[in-house]
């Protein structure tokens, strides 16, 4: 939403001067002429003053008209194509023509609604569609039929205003006669024909910009671990490499660079392929130009990291930033999910079970403050990993993709802020089955990481995942705990990581314990989590600290103690995100 309301920030001034310019197009009741074949409308998106556009209607002697978008000025986004909608009065028919640079075109043919049932008085036409009060307000006594809204009906006159829901959409600006209109009529070419709905989905899908991460990837308990000779860097491009007896995979990828009125989203899909138990997993980016860095961990071992020893003697390997080594930076994590028990591949076993189970589980996250580390890790290029930890031989099956969605048409960035991401500090042990402690610090400890905010950044944010882990009755999954943020010792911030909703994946679930009361153990509710879930971040403001100066951040939980060799711990991460 910053980002939408930026860009509207951004065309008032543009928009107010065309106002100024051009008082008679809001304000006057526009004269028809007889002879009149251009009819111009500002459309609205957030009042009058806001995010306007043009559509130009032109009406051709026959009667039909054709609805005209014009192109933006700029370079246009990938995707883009110029849509011509063409309207046959006689026969009732309305084609839109697609054209793409690439010579493809599409188009479709379709007809006016005529379910909706209008209450017509004194020219303004009442109806209603999904919930939303449409009026049309028709010059009924106008010499010729013209709309830039056909699909709603070709209705007798020219339509001047249309509101929805109380709110001035679209406005008749001008009606003239212009030599330039054609004086034949609009021809449609012969491109390939397609359905109303499969027109939309063409010229949406093909906006979207999609970068496969993962394709079908196995992420198991038994595979033999690949080593690279020197550091990061010789990491290679599209390749996946298996770590962690073969439970983190990680690949090199460039991204695209892209505007900043992108929109980013992580997709994810995943099914068992033999393991039958709910299981911790993450996505994350490795930080590039630092020393040393957490690949040197994956590629050797988890001790070759930065190490905090706690009160209980036990040893955290690369957990947080600095940590009194080099310029260490834990990983980033883009998404933190949870398998479900079994779904896919025990899915037949439970067949008579009464629940039709799904297939596979979806999760869909969006990244958008994040992509922009991409921008300064040697222009997109990046090296990202997966894990589920498991020990089984068949494991689960993970696809992954990137998509991009723009906000405008063309790729104009200049009122792209600068963004600095730090990754502060991150305790989901993602190379566990390599020897990685759990995050069970937490029990005789705080974690505690120092910080800078810039004097010249406009606002920070801490970024924040937490689940809590202990899979009995008194451990910390099975009860709410409080999560404290301290800055400079002194409390900032709570968050209590809770979920309540676990019921409403039962379908994903095949293999979920079931009890006598006809409750399964992935309906309970989870510290921060359900089985088949991804757990969403929160953010905390730290505007207040943008002063230049060196501040302590602090995250204290009060962890359950362990009972009879099991043991409750927590992973969370945070990053720092700053604009400037």
């Amino acid at each position: 939403m910053r980002r939408l309301f930026g860009n509207v920030l951004m065309r008032k001034c543009v928009n107010a001067l065309v106002f100024l310019l051009l008082p008679m197009v809001v304000t006057a009741q526009v004269k028809i002429p007889k002879e009149a074949n251009r009819f111009t409308y500002w459309q609205f998106e957030y009042g009058e003053k806001i995010d306007t556009t043009v559509i130009t209607v032109e009406r051709y002697p026959d009667g039909s008209i054709v609805i005209l978008t014009p192109t933006p000025k700029g370079k246009l986004i990938q995707g883009y194509c110029q849509t011509v909608t063409s309207v046959d009065y006689a026969a009732d028919s309305i084609t839109v023509t697609a054209t793409y640079d690439d010579s493809s075109y599409y188009y479709r043919t379709g007809f006016s609604r005529n379910d909706l049932e209008w209450k017509v008085e004194s020219g303004k036409w009442k109806t209603s569609v999904n919930s939303n009060t449409l009026i049309f307000e028709m010059d009924e006594k106008a010499p010729v039929n013209v709309t830039p809204l056909p699909y709603y009906g070709l209705n007798k006159g020219v339509l001047r205003s249309y509101t929805r829901n109380g709110q001035l959409r679209l406005k008749l600006a001008k009606a003239e006669k212009s030599k330039k209109v054609k004086s034949g009529k609009w021809k449609v070419e012969s491109g390939r024909r397609v359905s109303p709905k499969e027109l939309d989905r063409i010229m949406k899908e093909r906006l979207v910009v999609t970068t496969r991460i993962f394709d079908h990837e196995q992420i198991c308990w038994g595979k033999e671990n690949a080593h690279i000779d020197s550091g990061l860097e010789a990491v290679p491009y599209d390749t996946v490499l298996h770590y962690a007896g073969g439970t983190l995979i990680l690949k090199r990828v460039k991204l695209p660079i892209l505007p900043y009125h992108y929109q980013h989203f992580v997709e994810l899909r995943q099914q068992s392929n033999g393991d039958a138990y709910d299981r911790t997993g993450s996505v994350f980016i490795i930080p590039a130009d630092c020393f040393p860095s957490f690949f040197d961990g994956i590629n050797n071992h988890p001790d070759s990291l930065p190490i905090f020893t706690g009160r209980d003697g036990q040893r955290y390997q690369g957990i947080m930033l600095g940590n009194g080594i080099g310029s260490y930076e834990p990983p980033i994590e883009l998404v933190r999910f949870f398998t479900p028990f079994g779904v896919g591949h025990f899915n037949e076993r439970m067949k008579d079970y009464g629940i039709d189970w799904r297939k596979e589980t979806y999760y869909r996250q969006e990244i958008t403050d994040l992509y922009r580390y991409t921008d300064v890790c040697k222009n997109g290029e990046v090296v990202i990993g997966a894990w589920i930890g498991n020990y089984d031989a068949g494991g689960h099956l993970l696809t992954m993709d990137i998509k991009s969605y723009p906000n405008e048409y063309t790729l104009d960035d200049s009122h792209s802020p600068d963004v600095s991401i730090i990754p502060l500090f991150n305790t989901c042990n993602v190379l566990e089955m390599a020897g990685q402690n759990y995050g069970k610090l937490f029990g005789t400890d705080s974690l505690t990481v120092t910080f800078v905010i810039p004097n010249i950044a406009d606002q920070a944010r801490l970024r924040y995942i937490s689940t809590g882990h202990g899979g009995w009755g008194e451990g910390d999954e099975f009860i709410p705990k409080t999560n404290t943020i301290l800055i400079d010792g002194k409390p900032a911030f709570t968050h209590t990581p809770w979920r309540q909703d676990c019921g409403c994946y039962r379908d994903l679930n095949p293999v979920s314990g079931n009890f006598w009361n006809g409750l399964s153990s992935s309906d309970f509710s989870r510290s921060g989590w359900c089985p088949g879930t991804a757990t969403q971040p929160v953010y905390f403001d730290l505007s207040p600290w943008i002063d230049g100066m060196d501040h302590t951040m602090t995250v204290a939980i009060p962890q359950g103690k362990p009972v009879e060799g099991m043991f409750s711990h927590w992973a969370v991460s945070g990053a720092l995100i700053i604009e400037y």
